[in-house]
């Protein structure tokens, strides 16, 4: 079949995957999970049974993966918004579904992608024990504020911190993780502001940054995962 044929033919294949390489793009905090996400979609490419469900079928995976990568991407939280984790298993799972309905076929390569994630996801959490958190839509700090980054670990697990200067720093800072969704938690630490923001769908993952003040020029903010 001559190319120009093919290309008239699958046409939407393509630009299904064209669509979800551009959304996982968006994924800068955790690429892998993205392209993992990516998945699914190849998998429906080669399960679809006719343009007509290829492309409607497409769409409502497309608005998934749109789902659980986007608005943490914006540094959006809530309960609404599906945490990093939850790409590996509770999308696939969803995909899956909708793969099965649309194709009625494929059954052993939809549970596999099943099962793969749910192991990758084992996998992450195995891995990010004990390790120190990511950015978790903390950082990049303001730019008027002059900062020094660190790792530290204790019995409790590793936590990020860095010490900030400049004009207004405990102030800017504050107005730096409210603007990124970090709101008031009670505090067990004087002296100390805690801020968290809880992102999850069914498994909550909540991000706290503690914000302590030195001077109206210096303070410093530490960073877990509970």
């Amino acid at each position: 079949m001559p190319i120009l044929e093919r290309l008239k033919n699958h046409w939407w294949r393509l630009a299904l995957v064209v669509v979800a390489v551009a959304v996982a793009a968006f994924a800068r905090e955790a690429p892998f999970a993205a392209v993992f996400a990516l998945v699914p979609v190849i998998l429906w490419c080669s399960l679809a049974p006719s343009p007509r469900s290829g492309v409607v079928v497409g769409l409502v995976l497309l608005a998934l993966l749109a789902w659980f990568v986007v608005p943490r991407e914006l540094g959006l939280s809530g309960r609404w918004v599906p945490a990093k984790i939850e790409v590996y298993w509770l999308y696939t799972t969803l995909a899956a579904v909708v793969c099965a309905i649309g194709a009625r076929r494929g059954a052993a390569r939809l549970t596999a992608l099943v099962v793969a994630g749910f192991v990758i996801a084992g996998g992450v959490l195995f891995t990010e024990w004990d390790a120190p958190p990511g950015d978790e839509g903390v950082s990049p700090w303001p730019a008027q504020l002059r900062t020094a980054e660190s790792i530290d670990c204790g019995s409790g697990g590793c936590w990020r911190d860095i010490t900030a200067t400049g004009d207004h720093a405990p102030d800017v800072l504050r107005e730096h993780l409210t603007a990124r969704r970090f709101i008031p938690a009670p505090s067990a630490i004087p002296k100390a502001e805690l801020l968290c923001r809880t992102t999850g769908l069914l498994v909550t993952h909540k991000a706290c940054a503690r914000l302590y003040t030195f001077s109206e020029t210096s303070a410093r903010v530490d960073w877990y995962v509970n």
